[in-house]
């Protein structure tokens, strides 16, 4: 297996100024996740920031950065940048792990390049774990995900899906739902063309990128996470609970 993990990281951020900068456990945030990306098995760990203060960190986390555009609408379109930059083939597996996620398992990383080198036909790759409890299933900030019985993703919502006709949607048993974890892996063909792609009509109205794959005709490889992520940092309290987490361990 070869793979590549890149991070995104822009230091602004509305809600947590500074955010992939800031002191967890004596340590910045980025650097915990680059810990986490060097302890899989990528053969680069590479973080793509458009702010020299970020790059100089990532290289402290002994990652290699990319300077990239301040103008990228989002992650992945600078990880697209960086995938043209260093020329990757069309068959670079290239993993996105989000730099405000600082306790990213490393299994898990490793399991998303895994599903693109099992599965030659696919696109991309992400991860799903089992919906448990009701209000989760309800509740339209956790995005659910419905896979066909080939492990392929059908379709990714935040509405409470599959639709449970005869118990009037209710949550039945512990596999009747799936919430779905954003880690992606993407080959590198697959990757220029969906950030290279408009917003789709279903993508706007969900406001969930993944979707723009389906209007590509991407298949998308789903798992069943491994190792389920920590919570991820948007705001002060998230930081104090992560550090609280990891004081713990």
């Amino acid at each position: 297996m070869s793979f590549v993990v890149v991070i995104p990281a822009r230091r602004a951020s509305s809600r947590l100024p500074d955010k992939v900068l800031r002191d967890i456990a004596g340590r910045p945030m980025l650097a915990h996740v680059c810990a986490a990306a060097h302890a899989s098995r990528a053969r680069a760990v590479l973080v793509a920031t458009d702010d020299p203060v970020v790059a100089e960190a990532a290289r402290e986390a002994g990652a290699d950065a990319v300077m990239t555009r301040d103008d990228h609408p989002c992650g992945t379109d600078r990880i697209a940048e960086v995938a043209a930059a260093r020329d990757w083939g069309d068959e670079t597996i290239v993993v996105n792990v989000q730099a405000d996620e600082p306790l990213m398992p490393s299994a898990l990383i490793d399991q998303i390049g895994e599903a693109l080198v099992a599965d030659a036909g696919a696109a991309i790759a992400t991860a799903s774990t089992p919906i448990l409890r009701a209000d989760d299933f309800h509740d339209p900030n956790i995005v659910k995900v419905v896979a066909n019985a080939a492990g392929r993703a059908l379709y990714f919502s935040r509405a409470p899906i599959p639709y449970h006709r005869d118990s009037g949607n209710r949550l039945v048993d512990d596999d009747a739902a799936s919430r779905h974890i954003g880690i992606y892996g993407y080959r590198a063909d697959a990757l220029r063309s969906f950030a290279a792609a408009p917003v789709g009509v279903l993508e706007r109205r969900e406001s969930l990128e993944q979707l723009r794959a389906f209007d590509l005709g991407l298949p998308i490889a789903l798992v069943c996470a491994v190792a389920v992520p920590g919570p991820g940092v948007d705001t002060a309290a998230d930081l104090a609970a992560v550090e609280r987490l990891l004081a713990a361990t």
